[in-house]
Order: structure tokens, then C-alpha cells, then sequence
């Protein structure tokens, strides 16, 4: 009897959606309920965010807690961070409390590539 693949737990679909910069730009201009998470440290946030964004450092000890209290689990989640490592720990943790999210592909320095408006 042969084996249908190898990949073990590793095959699992991941529990958040990724988007390139094009999709996320239209995703959040189509969807107004989107809930926009920037997780990368105050400090980053303070250089340059996408418009309409909230800080929430993934890395800061009340991470979940802040999630938790200030995200509503009846709306979408759309999170970024810099380069879009720390977006996607923070998008599977937010995926597994129930909510939906979608990750920036890429973070702010794929958006900024693009040359997507940032504010200060």
C-alpha cells in the first residue's frame, strides 16, 4: 500500500488567508469592517503605518489580552508587520481564538515597494 505524501501535520491549511499588496488595498477599500492590526512594535508604528491602523505589538507580554479586549471576533481582522513573519504568528494565534483574518504578504515593506500610502 503506498503512502498518498509524507507531509505529516505539516500539511494542514493554515488558519488565516494571506493576500499580496494589491489584494489587501482592495480587501480593506471593499470591506469597511475590517478591523486593521498593525503588530510591529510602537516604535516601528510611530515610522510609518497604513491609514486606519492600530498598534498592537504581537511581541509585547499583553499581546493577546489587548487582542482579546479590543478586536470583535463579528468582524475581520487584516493584520501587517514589517516583513510579514510576525503578522502571521499573530494572524494563526488570532485564528485559533475564532476570529478571521488575512495577513499582508510581504508587511509594510511590500507595501511600501508598491508605493501604498503610509502615515506618520
Amino acid at each position: 500500500m503506498a503512502l498518498l505524501g509524507s507531509c505529516f501535520g505539516a500539511c494542514a491549511q493554515q488558519p488565516y488567508s494571506d493576500m499580496d499588496v494589491t489584494q489587501f488595498e482592495q480587501y480593506l477599500q471593499r470591506d469597511t469592517t475590517v478591523q486593521l492590526v498593525d503588530v510591529r512594535t510602537p516604535e516601528e508604528f510611530a515610522e510609518g503605518h497604513i491609514g486606519g491602523a492600530v498598534n498592537m505589538d504581537v511581541k509585547a507580554a499583553d499581546f493577546f489580552s489587548a487582542a482579546l479586549s479590543r478586536l470583535d471576533k463579528q468582524r475581520p481582522v487584516a493584520v501587517y508587520c514589517r516583513s510579514g513573519r510576525r503578522s502571521a504568528h499573530a494572524a494563526e494565534l488570532l485564528a485559533k481564538q475564532g476570529y478571521k483574518v488575512t495577513n499582508l504578504r510581504g508587511g509594510i515593506m511590500a507595501w511600501q515597494e508598491a508605493r501604498k500610502p503610509v502615515e506618520r
